[in-house]
């Protein structure tokens, strides 16, 4: 459950420039490689600005949401929207499970005492460097399952990535596009475009769910500092896309993992 300290509307001290700057790193790093950023986003809000975990996560999750708003055009522009809607039932099999994960995983996090859910973060943010690693470090085949296990299967995997998404704060690409190709097929640009389609209305649940806590407060008196810190990280994953194919993901990926799980450590180690 959360404490009382978790309720109050912390204000962040830290300058606008700082912020901006903070989210361009975000956006660059995830722009390297296809998504959001919004794990990397995470512990800065929680280390560098010095927010609860709740109210954390809080603000991730609307940043994110801001980011992915302004993703899917560009998605659409890229992938048309005559080929998403060849395969609407693959999104509509995944948010079966997805919407109701997202509830279920904000309605734990705000029942979470901020000690636990500091741990559950830090486990996550493991498995969000596994799932980096396993995505593209390795050729992702696909399961090829019968129509009647195919389909509970996406709901469950669902279930699950919603559940983790709304813990986090986070779109869920990381999770959804492997899950995508492993289960359906699709290829990786078209997996990318659905996962957007899936993490939209999952993000919009999980905010619903959010906005009924006394915590969600802390979103009302960090309003400028959310939206500059969301538009530095639109403006880094702008520049982190011209930078994709730079750098060899044979030295990205590890590099990246290793952020992820040392700032694992520190939120396992946050009191």
């Amino acid at each position: 459950m959360t404490t009382d300290n978790d309720l109050i509307p912390q204000r962040s001290t830290h300058s606008m420039p700082l912020a901006f700057v903070a989210g361009g790193a975000v956006g660059v790093l995830g722009g390297m490689i296809g998504l959001g950023g919004a794990e990397f986003r995470l512990p800065l809000l929680i280390s560098l600005f010095g927010f609860a975990a709740l109210s954390a996560v809080i603000l991730n999750k609307a940043m994110s949401l801001v980011v992915v708003l302004v993703a899917l055009p560009a998605r659409l522009a890229a992938v048309p929207a005559s080929e998403l809607g060849a395969h609407w039932t693959i999104a509509a099999n995944l948010l079966a499970g997805s919407l109701l994960g997202a509830w279920a995983g904000a309605t734990w996090a705000v029942r979470m005492r901020s000690s636990t859910l500091y741990k559950v973060l830090a486990a996550l943010m493991v498995l969000m460097a596994a799932a980096l690693l396993i995505t593209h470090s390795t050729a992702l085949g696909t399961l090829d399952l019968p129509l009647w296990a195919q389909v509970p299967s996406g709901i469950v995997a669902g279930f699950g990535i919603g559940v983790v998404a709304a813990i986090m704060g986070v779109a869920g690409g990381e999770l959804l596009i492997p899950t995508i190709v492993l289960l359906f097929g699709a290829d990786i640009k078209l997996a990318g475009s659905l996962s957007l389609l899936v993490s939209l209305p999952t993000m919009l649940v999980a905010f619903a769910r959010y906005s009924r806590d006394g915590s969600f407060a802390v979103l009302g008196a960090n309003l400028r500092f959310t939206a500059v810190m969301a538009a530095g990280s639109i403006a880094g994953a702008l520049l982190g896309g011209l930078l994709l194919g730079v750098f060899s993901d044979a030295v990205l990926i590890p590099v990246l993992a290793v952020i992820l799980l040392v700032s694992a450590i520190k939120l396992a180690r946050h009191n």
